[in-house]
C-alpha cells in the first residue's frame, strides 16, 4: 500500500511538472538563441580594420546578423594608434549614427555621408570628433576638379580617421539602406 502511494505521489508530481512546462508562461519565454535573435538589429554596419593595411579594411552591411555586402574602405594615414587625431584610425567600439546626407556640405566632407557620434580613443586621453563615413565628391554627389573632390584610385581610401569608401560604393550604400538605416556602426578589428 505505501508502494502504490509513491507511486501515485510520483506520477501526480510528474504530471504537474509537465503541465507546468507546457503552461503558457513557459512557452512565451524566449530561448537564449531567441534571444540572441531578437536582440540583433535587422539591419547593420561593421567596419572591420585591416592591421596590416588600415587603407584596405573592409565595411560590412549586415542583415540579420549575416554580412550581405562588404566594400573596400580605409580609415586613417596608416596610423594604427586610435589616439592619434587627424592621423589615426577609428577606434573600436558602437558609434551612434547622427546624420545620414545625400548631400552634406561640410568643410572636408561633402556629398554623400554618414556623421557619426563623437567618442573617446582607447586610451581615454582624446576625443575623436568630426568622424564620418564618406568619400570625395562635390555636395551633389559628382566629381570634382580638385584632388579634394575627386577619386584618383587607391591612395584615396586614406583619411582623417574617418571611414573613407570609393564614390560609387557609398552611394550603393545608400540605396540598400534606404528602406531601414541601422543606429550605429559598430566598429572592429
Amino acid at each position: 500500500m505505501v508502494a502504490l502511494a509513491v507511486a501515485v505521489a510520483v506520477a501526480s508530481v510528474t504530471m504537474t511538472a509537465a503541465a507546468a512546462d507546457a503552461s503558457p508562461e513557459r512557452a512565451a519565454r524566449p530561448t537564449a538563441g531567441a534571444a540572441r535573435a531578437a536582440a540583433e538589429p535587422p539591419v547593420s554596419l561593421v567596419f572591420d580594420k585591416n592591421p596590416s593595411d588600415p587603407s584596405d579594411s573592409r565595411l560590412y552591411l549586415h542583415r540579420k546578423g549575416k554580412p550581405t555586402i562588404s566594400y573596400r574602405a580605409g580609415s586613417g594615414t596608416g596610423v594604427k594608434d586610435d589616439c592619434v587625431r587627424n592621423k589615426g584610425w577609428m577606434p573600436n567600439g558602437n558609434w551612434r549614427i547622427r546624420l545620414k546626407s545625400t548631400n552634406y556640405n561640410g568643410d572636408l566632407v561633402k556629398g554623400y555621408a554618414v556623421y557619426l557620434e563623437d567618442m573617446r580613443c582607447s586610451k581615454g586621453t582624446v576625443k575623436r570628433t568630426e568622424m564620418f563615413i564618406h568619400s570625395e565628391m562635390n555636395r551633389d554627389g559628382t566629381q570634382g576638379r580638385t584632388e579634394r573632390r575627386r577619386w584618383d584610385g587607391p591612395g584615396d581610401y586614406r583619411s582623417n580617421g574617418c571611414v573613407k569608401l570609393h564614390p560609387k560604393h557609398i552611394k550603393e550604400l545608400f540605396k540598400h539602406l534606404k528602406p531601414g538605416w541601422p543606429t550605429h556602426l559598430r566598429v572592429v578589428s
